[in-house]
């Protein structure tokens, strides 16, 4: 872990206390840059350049009114989002990257169409234990089996979020798990698909076999159809948390991205004793996360404990993005040993390479 969270603050109390203002008002700096952008604000700023735009005449081509406009963009001031010209907006870094940076904006669109409603029950989801704020999309226990069911846009910014960070480590992680080419992989928890295609795609021989709940395989199957890949992706219906069923055995490699920060540490002990007991000696168990304790930049930490939250408010009450020496520990609690790590895939993922213990 990062000495900087082992230590004090080295804040003055006078820049301690303009933090806590930040915080205390946060919810509405956001709510007020989400208008920006989605109103067109930002952008029509952006397009201005560096001469900028007056609130007249930004309300004039949005079809909005100054006060309107004045007021979000004088908000955009103090977050840093634009920087004044005499009387005239013009667009600074931060709104750039939030207008520009895709991984700004799939940050912004979830936590905006998933995320913001629900947050209103965090506190009644940590006293209960179970997702409160799922009760916005739906009287669910949990949200993964109704995730083609989250209505437009939460579907869409859902998925996004999910795909953009495990997909922008997937190029990083195929080299290394096709070191020595496994024949067949179990893609546990693999959703719509997406590493199974990136394997068949990178290696002209293996198959893969999705083993996701119900829901989901019917989603992935669709997509597989449709690719023409049906010799060389299978699904296998499955929730892991029955103990009445089994994962299926023979396959050489078993992959886990974005998957064991869905559970509790209790119930991930259970899926590695489960994954454990399908592998032999040779068998791969490869788990791609994005640790909190991995992180090369502070705003990356930051994002990854607050995601901790969307799972405990939403997702399953239960779960959250781990420590990387937490999973260790349980994985070596469930008869699994690390053979390799690697940092710094992608968007600050992490792949840990395990096999059974003899």
């Amino acid at each position: 872990m990062d000495k900087k969270y082992k230590q004090p603050s080295e804040l003055t109390a006078v820049q301690a206390k303009s933090e806590a203002q930040k915080i205390a008002f946060s919810a509405i700096a956001f709510e007020a840059t989400v208008c920006l952008l989605r109103l067109g604000i930002l952008r029509s700023v952006s397009k201005a350049g560096s001469d900028g735009a007056s609130a007249s005449d930004l309300a004039q081509e949005l079809g909005l009114s100054e006060y309107g406009v004045k007021v979000l963009l004088d908000m955009g001031l103090t977050s840093g989002l634009v920087w004044m010209n005499k009387d005239r907006y013009v667009l600074d870094k931060v709104g750039h990257f939030l207008l520009e940076d895709r991984m700004s904006q799939v940050n912004v669109n979830f936590a905006q169409d998933v995320c913001y409603e629900a947050m209103g029950h965090l506190m009644a989801s940590i006293k209960s234990g179970a997702p409160e704020g799922l009760k916005v999309f739906g009287d669910w226990s949990t949200i993964y089996p109704r995730l083609s069911h989250l209505p437009e846009p939460a579907r869409k910014s859902w998925f996004e979020f999910n795909n953009y960070y495990s997909r922008s480590a997937f190029r990083h992680a195929l080299p290394i798990v096709f070191k020595f080419p496994p024949a067949h992989i179990l893609d546990i928890g693999g959703n719509l698909g997406a590493w199974a295609f990136q394997c068949i795609e990178y290696d002209s021989d293996v198959r893969v076999t999705i083993v996701d709940l119900p829901e989901q395989t019917a989603l992935a199957l669709g997509y597989v159809q449709k690719r023409n890949a049906r010799d060389r992706i299978d699904t296998y219906d499955m929730d892991v948390l029955d103990p009445q069923q089994s994962l299926p055995s023979g396959a050489d490699a078993i992959w886990m991205s974005q998957f064991l920060d869905c559970f509790s540490e209790s119930q991930i002990l259970g899926i590695l004793q489960q994954a454990a007991s399908v592998m032999d000696k040779d068998t791969s168990l490869f788990i791609l996360e994005p640790f909190w304790d991995c992180q090369q930049f502070d705003a990356a930490a930051y994002s990854i404990n607050a995601t901790s939250l969307y799972f405990a408010c939403l997702a399953n009450g239960v779960s959250r993005m781990y420590c990387s020496k937490d999973i260790i520990t349980i994985a070596q609690k469930a008869g699994l040993s690390v053979t390799a790590r690697y940092d710094d895939l992608g968007v600050g993922h992490t792949l840990l390479h395990l096999s059974k213990t003899p």
